[in-house]
């Protein structure tokens, strides 16, 4: 496995297969969806229509909303391990929020988010800590910048790390101050959190899971949701 560090932004990217950590041998992964409904999970007064359970998935399509779990595992997580299965259609883009609180309306201040877009315009594409560390793929005929100018860490790609129209294994894991992501078992960020990360909002701290409506053009399926608490 072929490893980038940036060792000021405490961030390594991997590139190549890896196999998946394993979770705390003692916990028990807990489903956080039926597969049926939508209970324990709340829909922000906007646009709240953008959310639906469909053959066993969570579908976000719509104008932009959220979905937070406060189910019966509580809205308090710290250190976990979260995966589940995502499938994008053309064209889509959303995210998984950690460490979040409900919020009404907006793009949610709390937390942070694990970008899912294999195709969107959005250079930013699934595995990226958005905005903090990123798995980027620029189109063929835009300047890639040179890296640290645009504000956080990166590393391109030529592709997403998944297709559109097919299912994919999420997890997101994190333990001691670090955040890790993984698309199939493949590792692509690590991101330590300095001791003086100045964010007091956009941070890994604790909190919820929210899954993300972007725009009436995107169409995300989210199934098979669990956590295992490793704290």
């Amino acid at each position: 496995m072929t490893l980038w560090r940036n060792s000021l932004m405490g961030v390594v990217f991997g590139l190549g297969a890896c196999a998946t950590a394993p979770v705390n041998a003692t916990a028990e992964p807990l489903s956080l969806f039926d597969g049926e409904t939508l209970e324990g999970w709340r829909v922000t007064t906007e646009n709240p229509s953008s959310f639906r359970v469909e053959d066993g998935a969570i579908v976000a399509e719509g104008p932009r909303a959220h979905l937070f779990y406060e189910g019966e595992h509580g809205a308090d997580f710290t250190e976990f391990e979260l995966s589940l299965k995502v499938k994008t259609r053309p064209g889509a883009n959303s995210g998984v929020y950690f460490h979040t609180a409900y919020q009404d309306q907006g793009w949610p201040r709390i937390g942070l988010e694990a970008q899912v877009n294999a195709t969107q315009s959005d250079f930013r594409k699934t595995g990226s800590v958005y905005a903090i560390a990123d798995v980027r793929v620029y189109a063929a005929d835009r300047e890639v910048p040179v890296l640290g100018v645009d504000s956080n860490a990166y590393v391109t790609r030529a592709a997403a790390p998944h297709a559109d129209d097919e299912w994919f294994d999420y997890t997101i894991r994190v333990e001691d101050g670090t955040v890790s992501t993984r698309v199939n078992g493949e590792l692509l960020v690590t991101w330590t959190q300095p001791e003086n990360w100045p964010d007091e909002e956009r941070r890994l701290s604790s909190g919820t899971f929210g899954l993300q409506a972007h725009d009436p053009d995107s169409t995300v399926y989210y199934k098979d949701i669990r956590v295992t608490r490793l704290d």
